[in-house]
């Protein structure tokens, strides 16, 4: 299996972070708009965009950024023991106070903020930034949990999101045209498009970006498979989990903007486990990867449930989100609950009913 930065309790138990070796491109600067509005960005028509293929029209409304949470990282001298309980993270998108408290809600964090969960296992499953008021706060503590929860003997780890991808390539590549399948675009734009943050730009360190060019895209834990996108686009990048995670870190290495274009492009599809023939489709990456059941972020539960139709944040109230949502013959499970249209923030400890 292959491993990203702070991806398991391999994980130097040191109370900084910051000590990575970090590629050249991320010193590379790269232009981005100081003070656009998504509004004012003219993407190519919805129609124009390949099958699949989801931008979001209009970001949410912004919510006062909270203070990010500053602890200390105190390791433990001696890690507990064994195995413990397995935690999955649904889409963030920026939403720190709320993860904060859906984490102390499961008890994985203290009245600090710190981890509390000893042995436990954590899993996020991708976008972190984007929408929401303070994703580089959320990088910031998952990177932190990383190391406090391998310093306890537990792990904290996360996969790799269509939005870190847009992230990454908009700090990349900025308005460099790419071929998009219809036409030119840019990462800038698309980043504009889909909720990108100019705080979050602005607050982008180089140990950022080597953190999420390093996450996998897929894993397997405890007979379930891991992933962000509801999509069975990850076939296209190899046969086995290490294939591909080797497959799509690579590409990023390449730092060529197109085949980057094309890595978040099908990263973005989504819904191939909904309606008719989804569980054939999710059948066909659990005989590939192995596991029982999928677990996935991206699509919001509201979508799949048809509660909503877009993440405009024109719905009143809000949709109703309880929990995670099991579909496709029961052989997948959604935990997008939807918190950037007024939903949940999904914390989860698997297997259902645990």
């Amino acid at each position: 299996m292959t491993q990203g930065a702070g991806q398991g309790p391999e994980v130097e138990r040191t109370a900084t972070l910051r000590d990575f070796r970090v590629p050249a491109y991320v010193h590379e600067t790269g232009p981005y708009a100081q003070s656009t509005h998504p509004g004012d960005v003219v993407p190519p028509s919805e129609e124009a965009y390949p099958e699949g293929y989801t931008p979001t029209q209009r970001d949410l409304p912004i919510i006062n950024r909270g203070d990010t949470v500053q602890v200390t990282v105190d390791p433990a001298s001696v890690p507990a023991t064994g195995q413990g309980p397995l935690y999955v993270v649904g889409d963030v998108h920026g939403y720190l106070d709320e993860l904060v408290a859906a984490l102390q809600e499961q008890g994985l964090l203290d009245s600090a903020g710190q981890w509390c969960a000893g042995t436990a296992r954590l899993w996020f499953l991708g976008d972190f930034t984007d929408r929401g008021p303070d994703g580089i706060g959320v990088i910031d503590l998952v990177m932190r949990l990383s190391a406090e929860a391998a310093a306890a003997g537990g792990y904290c780890k996360a996969l790799m999101g269509n939005h870190e991808l847009l992230l990454l390539g908009a700090k990349r590549f900025g308005d460099t045209p790419v071929n998009s399948g219809a036409g030119t675009a840019t990462f800038q734009a698309a980043w504009l498009l889909n909720g990108g943050q100019k705080t979050d730009m602005d607050r982008l360190q180089d140990h950022h970006l080597q953190w999420m060019a390093r996450l996998d895209a897929v894993e397997a834990v405890d007979g379930h498979l891991l992933l962000h996108s509801d999509t069975t686009a990850y076939l296209d990048y190899g046969r086995s989990i290490e294939e591909v995670n080797d497959t799509v870190r690579e590409t990023l290495t390449r730092n060529d903007a197109d085949e980057v274009w094309d890595l978040f492009r099908k990263f973005t599809k989504r819904f191939s486990f909904r309606d008719e023939g989804g569980a054939d489709a999710v059948r066909s990456l659990l005989d590939t990867y192995g596991g029982t059941r999928i677990v996935h972020g991206h699509s919001p539960i509201p979508y799949l449930t048809g509660e909503v139709g877009s993440e405009d944040g024109e719905e009143e109230g809000g949709p109703v989100v309880t929990g995670p949502h099991v579909y496709a013959d029961g052989l997948a499970i959604a935990m997008d609950g939807g918190v950037t249209m007024a939903g949940k923030l999904l914390v989860q400890q698997l297997p259902l009913g645990s």
